[in-house]
């Protein structure tokens, strides 16, 4: 069975609110884990004899398990990467001058990116170029690129700021980019070997 993670913080002074946060996480964030369990219960029982591309009960239920499954993955990774680290070091400081020039070409996109994006921005090691990428992904389980591992999220859906900031998405993506847990992003980088080659 899955389980909520608790959230590190009830709120995250001069960023997001505990009333944002707690329907984020208690609300949102805690039904994408309580229908994994729901779709993988059904998918026991399915009939694979009906599988179809089409429409098939089988295909519903794994195209909607990749939708709940990443659901909860990239708001678990979001909410651990937030907090009040906001200057970058180590070594995923060392990985985005080299990959975006300097920290501040690399901030400028990103930020960028959480304007343009429906969904998700996502700073991804790429295992086949061994660079860091920027990207953008509308939907939970369409976008993203395989061979990467997530390093920094930012959600740019509504219900991640609508209550602090209503339709001020920029600002959200301004106070986003000063409240970066660091440490947590390094620890990603160490325990992925996402490491900078000479």
């Amino acid at each position: 069975m899955s389980e909520v993670k608790p959230l590190p913080y009830k709120r995250i002074e001069g960023f997001l609110s505990e009333k944002q946060l707690a329907e984020h996480h208690d609300v949102l964030y805690a039904g994408y884990v309580k229908k994994i369990d729901e779709i993988r219960e059904k998918l026991k029982a399915v009939n694979l004899e009906t599988a179809n591309a089409t429409f098939s009960d089988l295909r519903e239920l794994k195209v909607e398990e990749t939708f709940a499954t990443n659901g909860v993955r990239l708001h678990e990774w979001y909410f651990d990467n937030m907090g009040s680290v906001a200057k970058a070091h180590g070594d995923i400081l060392k990985l985005i001058e080299r990959d975006f020039g300097s920290f501040e070409a690399w901030a400028k996109e990103f930020a960028a990116c959480g304007l343009v994006s429906r969904g998700w921005v996502v700073l991804a090691f790429d295992l086949t170029d061994g660079r860091l990428h920027n990207y953008v992904c509308d939907v939970h389980n369409q976008g993203g690129v395989w061979g990467c591992i997530p390093l920094l999220i930012l959600d740019v859906y509504e219900h991640a700021y609508f209550i602090d900031y209503a339709t001020s998405r920029k600002k959200y993506v301004e106070l986003f980019m000063q409240h970066i847990n660091w440490d947590f992003v390094n620890e990603l980088v160490h325990r992925y070997k996402a490491v900078v080659h000479q």
